[in-house]
């Protein structure tokens, strides 16, 4: 059922998206956004871009198609993304014969762009020309391209677990079917972690655990074949390293000259020489061995926390220089993570220590960064002025991790009019991400560099990765403060609306919206030496028609001016480079004396504001009056039950004093907001629909105790009254219920049951039932 929820709700998304004056498209294509922004956040692809290309033969059918794509900045790995959505009101199967279809389209548009001369068939506005442009003439790739991953994304379910991988040439392809089911995981546990059989890639890894005993790890010292470590690669590449790390290192997989060096003139030499590498799991399995001792033969979460560098390079010397590698053995520890609670925490600490000579601060890459979280309190606590016709105010909802927005939706909406209410009060085109949040503040806040203030459009265009690691060396503040996230919102109107008014297909400027927003907006803010007035697009909650009307010219002018100027044709790799920022922003494209009174000649910078406090203060004190007084009473029976005296205390003092309107004191909020949190992430189904939720749980008692009825109730008291085995606490309300004083809902059901099975125990005759 959570799995067709999210389908359903899912689909709601890709239509709501569809007929908004934002986005517009097609389903298939906002669907491709959608399942790529989750391979994304998860690791799994990097700085990919949606875009669409097909192509047809005289009868119709489809030669080869491709629906997005990312290529590595070092040109090792290429991800084609082709998607098959087909939309219907019930979760389809994705067959065999359709993944093998789509697959050979995948790796049609691959042969055609690489070995042929498709890049002349394209138009040079075509949306996959870079792309095309690059494999067929940057030379680099011929040297570094060495993997091409097919995500086939679909919103079917692929029942079949075989994985289809071939070569082409030199090209090794892998083939992956990304459907609704693992979207919806990715959804809901942010990464799903690579499982290695070592078996399969030549044979068990012989260990030697260290002696060392505690709860939070255990330590392997492993002796890893060159050629194993090479498959593995081959297969998963960077998912293998890390992710913060990986994003953070910016790994660039290029040969380390004296590792290659040892490898084809001294491999005997290479376990003497190299440090090795540095890796972590979260489960494994051991094989007995012949001679005796252990061998893993299988782990769950393999991961390289030090040594991409060694790993890359064992694989890039034996795949292109053909290199033996059967004699090369890497000196390996494996930290397997007992403590699952804390395992990313754990693993991050080991990823930063294995890394110091890189100084790399895992923590500034985390969630849990103390600026998100300062971000977060700040987006559920300010309001933003109502617009045009609507009186509801609403809020920008920073969502800083993956699934907030949703689990905070089936929170506080636990009923389908509570949930409308939340759609009011937060409009899905109001969620913002990390990683938008660094995109929009990277298009026009000034950074340092050196001495030197320069803004960072050509970053943006290089990636989420690349663009997000820009802003936490340099924009990122300690403590942002009120006015800073209003600021940061009317960056993100800028942009938005820019997107807006740039257009999707067929009616856009042109196909390069993710490289001319970023750079106009840029050229704007320069311009304008950073006066453009962001307080005033925070009260209006948007942007002026002068101001709509001069972005458009710009933008026809930067996208002009780039594809006019870009060598080679290849528009979006020249628009990666500081070249092309420094020559943009010394153009006088057009006049901004059309918005000289929409400018601000006062200090932008931003101050500090104490009252962050008292705002989320007043938005969990909602929270709880949201949730109302019977639900409460509810929570206060649900502890009872489990005997947590202090819960149901807090529990049942705030029902009352919401039912009785009494100030709720700063203690019972504190803990009010804990009990939320600690019931909606084990206990969720106390948020339901109470009236469903009855209905539901009478039918399931009736199951295990057919004749459970009030009549049941009174025997049981009267019983009670004379035998005392109960607590008093649970006498006095047995007799409330049986005497109608409190209603028979589903969780005083459940307190009967205990008390039930308790009397039972103690001679209550099972014949009175």
């Amino acid at each position: 059922m959570k799995l067709y929820e999210f389908y359903i709700e899912l689909l709601q998304d890709i239509k709501s998206q569809q007929i908004s004056e934002e986005e517009g498209g097609t389903q298939e294509q906002i669907f491709t956004n959608f399942a790529i922004d989750l391979l994304t956040d998860s690791g799994e692809t990097e700085n990919a871009r949606a875009c669409f290309n097909r192509k047809e033969d005289s009868l119709g059918r489809t030669i080869h198609k491709i629906n997005g794509y990312s290529l590595s900045e070092n040109y090792e790995t290429l991800d084609i993304f082709i998607s098959n959505f087909k939309g219907l009101e019930e979760i389809r199967t994705f067959t065999k014969h359709e993944a093998e279809s789509a697959s050979k389209q995948a790796e049609k548009f691959f042969k055609n762009a690489i070995f042929k001369d498709y890049i002349y068939e394209l138009e040079e506005s075509s949306e996959v020309f870079d792309l095309a442009h690059t494999l067929a003439e940057v030379k680099e790739i011929k040297e570094f391209l060495t993997r091409v991953n097919i995500f086939i994304l679909t919103d079917g379910l692929f029942k079949s677990d075989i994985p289809f991988s071939k070569s082409i040439d030199d090209y090794s392809i892998f083939t992956r079917v990304i459907d609704i089911e693992y979207l919806y995981n990715l959804s809901d546990i942010s990464r799903i972690p690579i499982e290695i059989d070592f078996e399969q890639y030549g044979s068990s890894l012989p260990c030697i655990k260290c002696p060392i005993e505690n709860d939070e790890y255990e330590s392997y010292l492993v002796l890893l074949s060159g050629k194993t470590l090479a498959n593995i690669y081959e297969q998963y590449g960077a998912r293998l390293l890390e992710q913060n790390v990986r994003s953070f290192l910016q790994f660039t997989g290029k040969i380390n000259k004296g590792i290659r060096n040892t490898i084809r003139e001294e491999p005997h030499m290479f376990l003497a020489f190299n440090n090795g590498i540095a890796v972590t799991a979260e489960e494994i399995s051991f094989v007995d061995l012949p001679e005796g001792g252990k061998a893993i033969s299988w782990a769950k979460d393999f991961q390289i926390v030090n040594g991409g560098q060694t790993t890359a390079s064992i694989y890039h010397t034996w795949k292109k220089d053909k290199a033996n590698i059967d004699n090369i053995f890497v000196q390996t520890k494996l930290t397997l993570i007992k403590d699952r609670e804390n395992l990313n925490e754990i693993v991050n600490r080991i990823a930063e220590y294995s890394n110091t000579q890189n100084k790399v601060s895992t923590s500034d890459l985390s969630s849990n960064n103390p600026f998100h979280i300062e971000m977060e309190k700040l987006s559920r606590s300010i309001w933003a002025l109502p617009v045009e016709s609507n009186n509801i105010q609403t809020r920008w909802f920073y969502e800083r991790a993956r699934g907030q927005y949703r689990n905070t939706r089936n929170k506080e909406g636990f009923t389908k009019a509570k949930k409308k209410a939340f759609d009011l009060r937060n409009p899905r085109k109001q969620l913002i991400t990390k990683v938008n949040l660094a995109k929009y503040l990277n298009s026009c806040v000034q950074i340092y560099k050196g001495k030197k203030l320069v803004i960072a459009p050509h970053i943006v265009v290089r990636g989420s990765q690349k663009n997000y690691v820009q802003f936490l060396s340099y924009n990122m503040p300690k403590k942002p403060d009120k006015s800073f996230f209003e600021h940061f919102v009317a960056k993100a109107i800028l942009f938005k609306t820019s997107e807006k008014i740039y257009g999707v297909k067929p009616n856009s400027i042109g196909d390069m919206r993710y490289v001319t927003v970023p750079y106009s907006i840029g050229w704007l803010n320069f311009k304008t030496e950073y006066k453009i007035d962001f307080n005033s697009i925070w009260k209006q909650q948007n942007l002026t028609d002068k101001m709509q009307s001069l972005l458009y010219d710009i933008m026809i002018e930067v996208e002009s001016f780039i594809k006019d100027n870009a060598p080679g044709s290849l528009y979006g790799e020249w628009a990666k480079k500081e070249e092309c920022w420094l020559q943009i922003r010394e153009q006088n494209f057009l006049s901004v004396d059309s918005i000289l009174d929409e400018l601000s000649d006062k200090d932008q910078t931003i101050e500090t504001d104490d009252t962050l406090d008292d705002l989320v203060k007043q938005e969990e004190l909602r929270q709880i009056k949201n949730i109302g007084h019977a639900i409460w009473s509810d929570f206060h029976n649900f502890f009872e039950v489990n005997k947590d005296e202090f819960k149901a205390r807090i529990s049942f003092n705030i029902a009352r004093k919401l039912k009785n309107d009494i100030t709720i004191s700063d203690s019972e909020r504190h803990n009010g907001v804990v009990i939320i949190n600690y019931l909606y992430n084990d206990n969720p189904e106390l948020f339901s629909d109470k009236k469903e939720t009855e209905k539901s749980s009478t039918k399931e008692i009736q199951v295990n105790i057919s004749a459970f009825n009030v009549s049941l109730i009174k025997k049981m008291s009267v019983w009670e009254n004379k035998a005392r085995v109960l607590s008093d606490s649970q006498r006095s309300k047995l007799y409330y219920l049986a005497n109608g004083f409190e209603k028979v809902n589903d969780y005083n059901r459940l307190f009967t049951i205990n008390c039930l099975n308790k009397m039972l125990k103690q001679g209550f005759s099972v014949n009175e039932i």
